[in-house]
């Protein structure tokens, strides 16, 4: 079998659960290559980083293989996290309707099996047309979520409660701070919170191109909430192009994806400010020397989409 990348295994980093993980997914994967009959070939299809035939992000590495039968497919097998719990779920319920097709899973051991897809993304579209494109997925994705998804409004109740203990702590004026805490405990208590299926982090790299439709969505990070709690990463992400011009790059972004999906602005708003003053919260949270420019990004997107 491919080793695995030194990229990935660095990751053994961030502490002794992951290291042991690391330790384990050799074996891992020998065991789901066997038992689903999968052989492995080809060049890398999903991912960011690449080292000869295995591919990987953040938290999961992908492999391209063939079934049994000689379908073209990628083996994908994830750190155990809870934003992957119900990833397969997801998929499922999709059932390749806007989204990559699930071919086989065991949620248990955080694998899946994928039809194969090709290595562009949106990256290299015009941002506003991508947003375009990405808005018309948001119609064909949000369906109803399934009873086992967590869901937004809990995380929204949290939200207002850590917002509040760092309120004096947050590099940000303090009135952007109350105002998401505000919008939080609000959306917190609204009935529609919850009840759709959401993707979360969709945006330009999580869209790749298919054969058999255009564009097709990976890697989701699903909970049973609100549609117009997707809109945020597609301002956040590709924010150097901004160059310059944050104010109305942002707001084109914003209306454009408001437009395609036909949803309520002010909802949209409220949405997107709260998880861009979550983002600053995370930042300062996870890293002993937070990304000053990050946060800098975050305020700046905020102020942008309320000007």
């Amino acid at each position: 079998m491919t080793p695995l990348p030194d990229s990935f295994l660095a990751l053994a980093a961030n502490g002794p659960d992951w290291a042991q993980w690391l330790d384990r997914l050799p074996a891992l994967l020998r065991d789901l290559l066997d038992e689903w009959a999968l052989t492995l070939e080809g060049e890398t299809t999903h991912g960011s980083t690449t080292h000869g035939s295995t591919t990987h992000g953040n938290t999961a590495l992908v492999l391209p293989v063939r079934t049994a039968d000689g379908e073209a497919a990628v083996l994908k097998v994830g750190w155990p996290h809870r934003e992957a719990e119900h990833e397969a779920l997801a998929l499922q319920t999709w059932g390749g309707r806007g989204a990559v097709r699930l071919l086989r899973a065991d949620p248990k051991r955080f694998a899946l099996l994928l039809e194969r897809l090709h290595p562009e993304d949106l990256s290299e579209l015009w941002d506003v047309q991508a947003c375009e494109v990405v808005g018309g997925f948001y119609r064909q994705l949000h369906v109803p979520a399934p009873p086992q998804m967590r869901t937004l409004s809990q995380q929204a109740a949290r939200w207002a409660i850590e917002l509040g203990e760092k309120e004096r702590r947050l590099p940000v004026p303090p009135r952007m701070v109350e105002q998401a805490r505000s919008i939080a405990r609000d959306l917190a208590a609204d009935e529609a919170t919850d009840g759709t299926l959401i993707h979360t982090d969709l945006h330009f790299t999580n869209v790749l191109r298919g054969d058999r439709e255009e564009w097709l969505v990976i890697d989701p990070k699903p909970l049973s909430g609100d549609p117009h709690y997707e809109i945020a990463p597609m301002l956040w992400n590709r924010f150097d192009e901004y160059a310059g011009r944050i104010r109305d790059g942002v707001r084109m972004r914003f209306f454009t994806l408001v437009d395609a999906a036909e949803l309520d602005e002010d909802r949209a708003r409220a949405w997107t400010i709260l998880r861009l003053m979550v983002n600053v919260k995370d930042e300062l949270e996870d890293n002993q020397a937070p990304d000053r420019d990050w946060i800098t990004a975050m305020i700046s997107v905020a102020k942008a989409v309320q000007d």
